[in-house]
C-alpha cells in the first residue's frame, strides 16, 4: 500500500476511536444519558440532562482533549530536545513548584478565600520553577540542556521534600485537599480557565509546528543543528517557553496528570515515525 492511502486508514481509525470516546464521555456518568437522545437534550435546555451535558461533561470532554493535547505536545518537544525517550513535560521540576504552590496555598487557607487562588497558586508555582530552571541552566549565556535536565530534577526532590513538610503540620482535612488535587481532574467547574486552556493548546500547537523542522535538526545534537544553519540557543529558548507554559497551564488547571506526556509521543511514533 502507498504512504498516502496508510495516512488515510490511520487518520480514518484514531477519528472514529475519537468519536467512540467523545460519545462515552457524554454518556457515562452518575446520570447515564443515551448517545441517542444526546441532540434531542441538547435542544431542550430546560431538562436537567441538559444541565449535565452542558456545565459538566462537554466542558470537561473539551478540558480532557486540551489537557492531553498540550502535554503530549510538550512531551514529543521536550524528548526531541533532549533526544531522551524518557524525558517528560514533568521531568523539569515544574510539577514539583505547582503542586508546593498549591500545598502552601491550602495550608494557608487562601482556597477559604476564592477557589480560583488554587490554580493561581500553581500556575505562580510552576512559573517559578520555570524561572529557576531557566536562570541556573544558563551557561555564559547559552543554555545548557544536560544541566536543565539536572536542575530540574533537583528542584522536583525539593519541591517534594517540603510539600512533606508542609503536609506534617497541616490539619488532616488540608491533607485530604492536597492529595485530591495532586491526584489530577478534569472536574473543573470555571468554563473560563477551560475556554483559556483550550485557546492556550490551539495556538501554541500552532506555534510549535514552525519548529518542526528545528526540532528535528536538534534531534541530531546541538552542533549538527548549528551546521544546518539551526539558531540552536534561540530554537531551545524558545521550544522551552512553550513547554513550559503549556505544562505550567495545565497543571494549574487539572493538576498533576502523568504517564500522558511520556507515552503519547512514543504511540505516535509508532504509526509516523520520528
Amino acid at each position: 500500500m502507498s504512504k498516502k492511502l496508510i495516512w488515510f486508514i490511520y487518520v480514518l481509525l484514531f477519528l472514529v476511536a475519537l468519536s467512540v470516546v467523545i460519545i462515552l464521555s457524554l454518556s457515562i456518568g452518575e446520570i447515564p444519558i443515551p448517545y441517542k437522545k444526546i441532540p434531542q437534550i441538547l435542544a431542550d435546555k430546560e431538562s436537567m440532562e441538559y444541565g449535565v451535558l452542558f456545565y459538566i461533561r462537554i466542558p470537561r470532554t473539551l478540558l480532557g482533549f486540551a489537557i492531553g493535547g498540550s502535554l503530549s505536545l510538550a512531551g514529543a518537544i521536550l524528548q526531541g530536545i533532549y533526544r531522551n525517550p524518557l524525558v517528560e513535560p514533568y521531568t523539569l521540576g515544574i510539577s514539583g513548584g505547582a503542586s508546593l504552590g498549591v500545598t502552601f496555598a491550602i495550608v494557608a487557607g487562601l482556597h477559604l478565600l476564592n477557589i480560583l487562588l488554587l490554580p493561581l497558586a500553581g500556575f505562580i508555582g510552576a512559573f517559578t520553577t520555570i524561572f529557576l530552571v531557566y536562570t541556573l541552566s544558563l551557561k555564559k549565556g547559552a543554555l545548557s540542556v544536560n544541566r536543565m535536565l539536572l536542575i530540574g530534577v533537583m528542584i522536583s526532590f525539593i519541591s517534594s521534600s517540603l510539600m512533606m513538610f508542609l503536609m506534617s503540620i497541616t490539619a488532616t482535612e488540608n491533607i485530604h485537599g492536597i492529595v485530591f488535587w495532586i491526584m489530577g481532574s478534569l472536574n473543573e467547574s470555571n468554563t473560563a480557565m477551560i475556554g483559556a486552556m483550550v485557546v492556550l493548546s490551539i495556538v501554541c500547537l500552532l506555534i510549535s509546528y514552525l519548529f518542526v523542522m528545528p526540532l528535528n535538526a536538534l534531534r541530531l545534537g546541538e552542533e549538527k543543528a548549528r551546521h544546518l544553519g539551526i539558531n540552536s540557543n534561540a530554537t531551545i529558548r524558545i521550544l522551552f517557553v512553550i513547554t513550559s507554559v503549556l505544562t505550567g497551564a495545565c497543571i494549574a488547571v487539572g493538576g498533576v496528570i502523568g504517564f500522558v506526556g511520556l507515552v503519547i509521543p512514543h504511540i505516535v511514533r509508532l504509526f509516523v515515525g520520528s
